[in-house]
């Protein structure tokens, strides 16, 4: 019996009441044997399809490895580094967390994408069609998630080509952190820690919605990037001055002053298409150049965004993805590092973590998002998975 027929077979007619379609589990020890034999305790059961996680930079990661290769032997394990875990637990730092995929609701292919210099758009497409084709199904039942190393630089151009490949069947994903050290973060796949990128097609006849919520709009000045080493996502000059000077003049703020959490709550943005994308700082340097979490080039003009209401837009989000997919849902969520810290300096980590816990949210705080093809920073992104199958 081939993968397709195991999924349809397996379901309970849709009148039938549907047991949790996910399973999700948190784990708060440092050891890593403990952690995942934690994991694995919460996570037995049915077959699984996958078994997604998320952990902190700060295990020792070939013991982690060891630990999931031994304890899910058999399964398919994959995950990423961050730079802050969410799930059951709320929001952590030290963590490992990971969610189920039973395989009588999900088909899963996956591929690692480990050139993500030399990735392009006939690889992609070549690699989409192999995905998509052993999940099986119509493009309509299917959506693809992204795990890929944050500090490759890459992500603008794997997540194009990605979506481009995968035509209609909707992308979204997160890049991994490393708890804002800056010094390596990496993905999981199978046995062992590595650079690059996951790529998975996901195909469920449950409801699903992927989504992006973000509370900036642009309204300063505009400011041109004069001058910027676009490899390394540098600015170094705007408007002519060095890029930091420039920013803090127009924040009110002293340059030597500047840090992550001013970057957070006034982020710079891009309009495209009439709509502003968000492009994060992630630090001040001391040549007085500004490095930001995504692309820039010189030409492109920038405005000095300023924060809505973050717990707002959340809740705005949560009832409209409740609508699409059913009261009760699960999300596989990627919520911008910048995000994280903008709720906690205003006081409102508590509420967000409320609304996190309410829609079962399960995933970490990124360095970026990918949403659609298109690489973000300071949004939240994912998809929302309800627990009732499709009439």
């Amino acid at each position: 019996m081939n993968t397709t027929e195991t999924l349809q077979e397996a379901l309970p007619r849709s009148s039938e009441r549907l047991p949790p379609p996910l399973i999700a589990a948190h784990s708060l020890a440092v050891e890593p044997d403990q952690a995942v034999e934690e994991l694995q305790a919460a996570l037995a059961g049915p077959e699984l399809a996958l078994v997604l996680f998320y952990c902190s930079s700060r295990f020792d990661l070939d013991r982690l490895a060891a630990a999931l290769r031994s304890r899910f032997a058999g399964t398919p394990v994959m995950g990423c580094t961050t730079a802050g875990e969410i799930g059951p637990a709320g929001y952590r730092d030290g963590s490992l967390v990971g969610i189920g995929l039973p395989a009588s609701y999900f088909s899963v292919a996956n591929a690692h994408i480990d050139d993500l210099d030399g990735f392009d758009e006939a690889r992609a497409r070549a690699l989409a069609g192999e995905l998509t084709g052993r999940v099986g199904g119509t493009a309509e039942h299917s959506f693809s998630l992204l795990l890929i190393d944050g500090l490759s630089g890459r992500e603008e151009r794997v997540a194009r080509h990605c979506q481009r490949g995968l035509g209609n069947v909707p992308l979204v994903g997160g890049s991994a952190g490393d708890d804002l050290r800056f010094t390596a973060t990496r993905v999981f796949q199978g046995s062992e820690f590595r650079s690059g990128a996951l790529w998975m097609v996901i195909r469920t006849p449950l409801p699903f919605k992927v989504f992006r919520s973000t509370h900036f709009v642009g309204f300063s000045e505009p400011l041109v990037v004069t001058e910027a080493d676009a490899e390394r996502r540098i600015v170094r000059e705007v408007n002519g001055y060095p890029a930091a000077v420039e920013y803090a003049r127009v924040v009110g703020a002293e340059v030597g002053r500047l840090h992550p959490v001013l970057f957070a709550q006034a982020p710079l943005t891009v309009r495209i298409g009439g709509t502003d994308y968000v492009r994060s700082i992630r630090c001040a340097n001391a040549d007085q150049s500004l490095s930001l979490y995504c692309a820039i080039e010189r030409g492109v003009v920038l405005r000095v965004a300023k924060a809505l209401d973050l717990i707002g837009a959340r809740r705005i989000l949560f009832d409209d993805l409740r609508r699409q997919v059913g009261e009760s849902l699960w999300t596989l969520g990627f919520d911008c590092i910048q995000c994280r810290l903008e709720a906690e300096n205003l006081d409102g980590k508590a509420a967000i973590q409320r609304l996190f816990a309410d829609n079962r949210v399960i995933g970490f705080s990124s360095y970026g998002e990918q949403f659609v093809g298109t690489h973000v920073n300071q949004t939240f992104t994912g998809v929302a998975i309800g627990e009732r199958c499709r009439p």
